[in-house]
C-alpha cells in the first residue's frame, strides 16, 4: 500500500503572444514553396486547428518552461530553495548537450538536481508517472516538472509537391508553448489528493512511422531537408495507438474505476476527428468531461495535457477532491493514462 503520493500543488501554461491563424499559415506554405500551394482551408477541415501560437525567434524552449513554471510555483507557494528535483519533460530541447533541465534550473535559480524526460507528446505524462514513484520511495519530496515546446519549428513550409505535403501534414498543426507542474508529498490514502496511478503500453517497433530526424546522429550521416521536419505515416500510427488503448482500458478497470467517476478526462490532442473516433470506441466515456483545446492552440505536444487541466480547473469543470484522467498518446508508438485526484 502506498504511504505517500504525490499530490499536485500547482500547475501552469504559457502561451506565446503571436498567435497564426491557419490561412495565414497555409500562406506561408505557399510563399515558400516553388511550385506547390494547400488547398485554402484543408489543415483546418482535416484537423480542426484554427490556428497556432508561435514563439519568438529567440525564445527557446527553457524560456517558455521557465515562464511556466514561475506561475505554477507561485500558484503552489513553493520557492527555489522548496525544489528537491527539477524535471524538464518535452519533445524539444535547447541544446543536445547538457540538458534542458539544467538551462531551467539556471533561469529560476534552482540548486537542485535536474534531469531531462523525452518521450515525444508522452513526455510530461512519464514525468508525472517517474515523480509519483520517486515521491512515493522517499526520494525526493518536492519535484518541479517544466515543459517547453517550440513544436512549430518541426512544420516544413518549403514543399516541393502534394506528396511531401501529405508526408508532412499532421506537422501543420504543431503550436508552442510552456507548462509547468508541482507535484510534494502527500497523504497516501485512497480518498486523499494526489496520483492515484499510472499504466503506460509501447509498440516501439512503430518508432519510424512519425519521427523527426533533425538533431540526431542519424541525421548527420544521412542529412536531408526532409529530415529537418517532421514527418508521419497517420494511417499506420493510428492503427498502432488503437491497438495499445486496451491496455489502458484494463488499467481503469483494475482500479475500479469507469469514465463518469471523472469530473475531467484530458486527451492529448492532435485533430478533432481522433477525438470523435475515441468517444466512438469509448461510448460510456463522457464527451461534456472533455476540455476541446485544439482548435484554438493546435497540436502543442507534450504541453497539450497541462493546458487542458488548467483549463478544466478555470472552467469550474474540475475542482478540489474531483477525480482526473491524463490520457497520453504519443509517437513511438506510446500511450499513457495517469489518474489523480485534485
Amino acid at each position: 500500500m502506498i504511504t505517500v503520493r504525490a499530490r499536485l500543488a500547482g500547475v501552469a501554461v504559457q502561451l506565446p503572444e503571436t498567435w497564426v491563424p491557419m490561412a495565414e499559415r497555409e500562406a506561408q506554405v505557399a510563399a515558400a514553396s516553388a511550385s506547390f500551394s494547400p488547398p485554402p482551408g484543408l489543415v483546418t477541415q482535416l484537423t480542426g486547428v484554427e490556428g497556432v501560437h508561435l514563439a519568438a525567434p529567440d525564445e527557446q524552449p527553457s524560456d517558455l518552461a521557465v515562464a511556466a513554471a514561475r506561475k505554477a510555483l507561485a500558484e503552489s507557494g513553493h520557492g527555489a530553495d522548496d525544489i528537491d528535483l527539477l524535471i524538464f519533460a518535452a519533445s524539444c530541447q535547447d541544446h543536445t548537450e547538457p540538458a534542458t533541465a539544467h538551462v531551467v534550473a539556471a533561469k529560476l535559480g534552482l540548486s537542485c538536481p535536474a534531469l531531462d524526460v523525452k518521450n515525444a507528446c508522452n513526455s510530461v505524462l512519464n514525468a508525472v508517472e517517474l515523480t509519483q514513484a520517486l515521491i512515493s520511495t522517499g526520494q525526493y519530496r518536492t519535484v518541479l516538472i517544466a515543459c517547453g515546446e517550440r513544436a512549430a519549428d518541426a512544420t516544413r513550409l518549403n514543399v516541393p509537391d502534394a506528396a511531401a505535403f501529405a508526408r508532412a501534414f499532421p506537422g501543420y498543426g504543431f503550436s508552442d508553448a510552456g507548462a509547468a507542474l508541482v507535484l510534494t508529498a502527500g497523504d497516501g490514502e485512497p480518498s486523499a489528493p494526489g496520483v492515484l496511478g499510472c499504466r503506460f503500453v509501447a509498440d516501439s517497433a512503430a518508432w519510424s512511422s512519425a519521427v523527426v530526424r533533425y538533431g540526431g546522429s542519424a541525421a548527420l550521416r544521412e542529412p536531408s531537408e526532409e529530415g529537418r521536419y517532421f514527418r508521419m505515416d497517420s494511417t499506420a500510427m493510428r492503427s498502432r495507438l488503437r491497438a495499445l488503448w486496451p491496455g489502458l482500458r484494463l488499467f481503469l478497470d483494475e482500479l475500479g474505476l469507469a469514465w463518469r467517476d471523472f469530473a475531467f478526462i484530458g486527451v492529448h490532442q492532435v485533430a478533432t476527428g481522433d477525438i470523435r473516433t475515441m468517444l466512438a470506441v469509448e461510448p460510456t466515456m463522457p464527451a461534456d468531461r472533455l476540455v476541446l483545446t485544439l482548435p484554438r492552440h493546435g497540436n502543442i505536444a507534450s504541453a497539450s495535457l497541462p493546458l487542458q487541466l488548467v483549463r478544466a480547473r478555470e472552467s469550474g469543470l474540475a475542482g478540489p477532491g474531483d477525480l482526473v484522467a491524463l490520457i497520453g498518446l504519443a509517437a513511438g508508438a506510446s500511450a499513457g493514462l495517469v489518474v489523480l485526484r485534485l
